[in-house]
């Protein structure tokens, strides 16, 4: 390939042969990514043929962004299988890695593109106020101040696995490719959690009186029952039908029962409807959850929320009282008291009282 008498060539040539300045040659090179053969009696750097292979395999990595270490990694990996080593996973791993740190940048984009569209599209005496917003919301945007709303709220000491499957219930993970309208609503969210207990003035606990009065062990048992009944009541959301008795309806009382050792009976659920009729409420947060969440101009996706509301006016209709949309999924900061409530009836221990998380 090389003209000198054995078959070597200078830097200046490996260059022209790569279609590369010197400089980058000499980078590479003193990066340890690019042996040299030998050096001339001059000290010049003198390359073998397989240099320029080499040379294009590191343009070839470095033009997918990958880093100088991840190639040094990839180059060693290679020339350790050339010597008869065991195959690696240095190129699946650096790609890997690049492509989860690309999606995150292109999600980014997609989230500051749409917050320039709410803006742009805002009337001029909203603009100020929605600037602040999203402002506030990282780009692409964390759920962590969701995540910690829910941690203060639930019952203290609460099993570690019951967290967890409450928090993938009840905290929304913003859309790939947002609309202006659902970055509108999440950094809403985003405010809404953050502002302190009690309205601005802050000061007092987010947690019902009935955590503390149920224990965590049994809000663990009730939380789990009451997720099978959400995601039956959800499917019946999304069919469109009408609150009315049935499995999910069954299941959602089912999960107070046993949860505080009473019996289901009518007079049951007369006084269950009743208490969770005076629960305080967070409507807001998943009348803004389910903006996020929801594909617009379709009909809205069903939350943990909207899911209690059904099954609430399912129970109300079943008994016959106007229980009204029910507190569900903890106290909202600044929104109605968390009175002291009466007892669910006779089949209920003194003292006990419903954990509604809506």
């Amino acid at each position: 390939m090389f003209s000198s008498y054995d078959g070597l060539c200078t830097i200046g040539e490996l260059a022209e042969h790569a279609g590369v300045s010197v400089k980058t040659v000499r980078f590479y090179s003193d990066r340890g990514l690019l042996p040299e053969a030998s050096r001339s009696t001059g000290g010049h750097r003198r390359y073998a043929p397989e240099a320029v292979e080499r040379l294009n395999m590191i343009r070839s990595l470095r033009g997918l962004d990958l880093s100088v270490p991840e190639v040094r990694r990839i180059l060693d990996e290679q020339d350790q299988q050339d010597d008869g080593a065991g195959a690696g996973g240095a190129l699946e791993d650096a790609v890997a890695g690049r492509l989860r740190s690309l999606g995150s940048e292109l999600a980014a984009l997609r989230w500051r593109e749409a917050a320039l569209r709410l803006v742009q599209e805002s009337p001029p005496a909203e603009r100020p106020g929605r600037l602040r917003l999203v402002g506030a919301v990282a780009a692409p945007p964390s759920t962590a101040s969701l995540a910690r709303f829910w941690r203060s709220w639930l019952p203290p000491r609460m099993p570690a696995r019951s967290v967890t499957a409450f928090l993938e219930a009840a905290v929304p993970h913003p859309p790939e490719d947002p609309r202006p309208a659902q970055v509108l609503a999440f950094a809403r969210l985003h405010a809404y959690v953050t502002r302190p207990c009690g309205g601005g003035g802050g000061g007092g606990s987010c947690q019902p009186r009935a955590h503390g009065v149920a224990g965590a062990r049994a809000s663990a048992v009730l939380y789990a029952g009451l997720a099978e009944a959400y995601d039956l009541a959800g499917g019946e959301l999304r069919r469109g039908a009408e609150p009315c008795p049935g499995e999910a309806l069954d299941g959602f009382v089912d999960a107070y029962a046993s949860t505080y050792g009473a019996r289901d009976t009518s007079a049951f659920r007369r006084v269950l409807a009743g208490r969770l009729a005076a629960d305080p409420r967070i409507d807001r947060y998943w009348d803004l959850t389910a903006e996020v969440i929801s594909a617009p101009g379709g009909r809205p996706e069903p939350t943990p929320g909207s899911a209690h509301d059904w099954l609430l006016a399912a129970l109300d209709t079943q008994v016959g009282t106007r229980a009204g949309r029910g507190g569900a999924l903890g106290v909202a900061p600044g929104e109605g008291p968390a009175s002291a409530a009466p007892p669910l009836g006779p089949d209920v221990p003194d003292g006990a009282r419903a954990v509604s998380p809506r």
